[in-house]
């Protein structure tokens, strides 16, 4: 699936919350519904000869409220009748219509008020329970969606990633595409609680704000002390201050474009290569993985999967050429280059 087939379908129609309190709200269907009703109940007193009472043959004010409410609630018990042409057509056109509106008015409220609630925590509930070794992301500005079309690009399923922000709009977006998603601030402990995150497999942050990824991440630590947390900032001077938090990664966008950058002014292909490393759809991957028992003992450079590049010992990084990548040990972390997915790039023909 290529990035642009992607991108589509992040178009998605916008929602906002609504401000209108629930008292105004319910408030404004019983001004509907009285509305309705007093339309039908003026209707039948100006057209009050077209009916007929059977009881006592006389109409009153009472009689055409009484008869307008059974109406329009019930089909009526015959005690009061239309018998005009005129009559009969406006309880068949408009009456009728109007018992319609109001069932479907409190069904409305009875489905946003009280059904809604029980079916979305119950829902909440199941997919509590399921959650396991899942993919947290806390933020779904442009580094998040990133994040999770890599994720998923990568082979990971959007049922194993949760969505964690506070813009309905990009709940939306998240939900669009397949995520598991909760509109709520992730910098609070029941947020993170309510997605399980001491369950999860990693959390991913970028909040957009370096202030808020860095309370995220120090809510994240305290709530799952084990979580592999990996937090986005944009400024260089609180990749310190990221990192004392809890965030066992800390990814400066801005540094890594200063690194593209330097690179392509040494050579046109270097930040085509880098490029190619960090996508999915690029030649190469980097890959990370324990060793295998058959590679123990062998050294970093014999690796039929790819091209060792580092090895992780104790916590340890070691380059392929120091004695340490000579002679793998088990437990040992190893970073490699595999072959991609991706179609091979069109270069240029460099230029003096």
């Amino acid at each position: 699936m290529t990035r642009w087939s992607r991108r589509v379908r992040d178009y998605v129609t916008l929602r906002r919350k609504s401000r209108t309190p629930v008292w105004l709200s319910i408030g404004w269907r019983v001004v509907f519904v009285l509305a309705l009703i007093g339309l039908a109940v003026s209707v039948h007193w100006l057209d009050r000869t077209g009916l007929r009472d059977n009881v006592d043959g006389h109409v009153s004010f009472l009689d055409v409220i009484y008869f307008t409410m059974i109406s329009i609630t019930t089909t009526g018990y015959g005690d009061i009748a239309p018998v005009s042409d005129q009559a009969r057509l406006f309880d068949a056109l408009v009456v009728t219509p109007i018992r319609v509106f109001v069932v479907l008015i409190f069904l409305g409220t009875a489905y946003n008020f009280v059904f809604r609630r029980t079916w979305d925590k119950w829902r909440m509930s199941l997919i509590q329970k399921t959650l396991h070794d899942h993919i947290v992301v806390a933020g779904y500005g442009t580094s998040g969606a990133e994040a999770v079309d890599e994720l998923i690009a990568r082979g990971t399923d959007a049922a194993e990633i949760v969505v964690v922000d506070p813009s309905p709009a990009a709940i939306a977006r998240a939900e669009a595409i397949g995520c598991n998603v909760f509109e709520g601030d992730a910098t609070r402990d029941r947020i993170l609680e309510a997605v399980k995150l001491a369950r999860a497999r990693a959390l991913i942050v970028s909040a957009g704000r370096d202030d808020t990824s860095i309370l995220i991440t120090l809510t994240a630590r305290h709530v799952a002390p084990d979580v592999r947390i990996s937090v986005a900032v944009r400024a260089e001077d609180n990749e310190l201050p990221a990192r004392a938090a809890g965030a066992d990664v800390v990814i400066n966008p801005t540094s890594f474009a200063g690194l593209l950058l330097a690179g392509s002014s040494h050579g046109p292909h270097i930040a085509d290569y880098l490029a190619d490393l960090a996508s999915s759809d690029g030649r190469v991957q980097l890959s990370e993985r324990t060793v295998t028992d058959a590679e123990c003992g062998k050294p970093l450079s014999a690796l039929a999967s790819g091209l060792g590049v580092r090895v992780y010992r104790g916590g340890e990084p070691y380059g392929f050429w120091e004695p340490q990548a000579q002679a793998l040990m088990p437990g040992d972390i190893i970073v490699e280059i595999i072959e991609g997915t991706g179609r091979p790039r069109k270069i240029g023909k460099a230029e003096d």
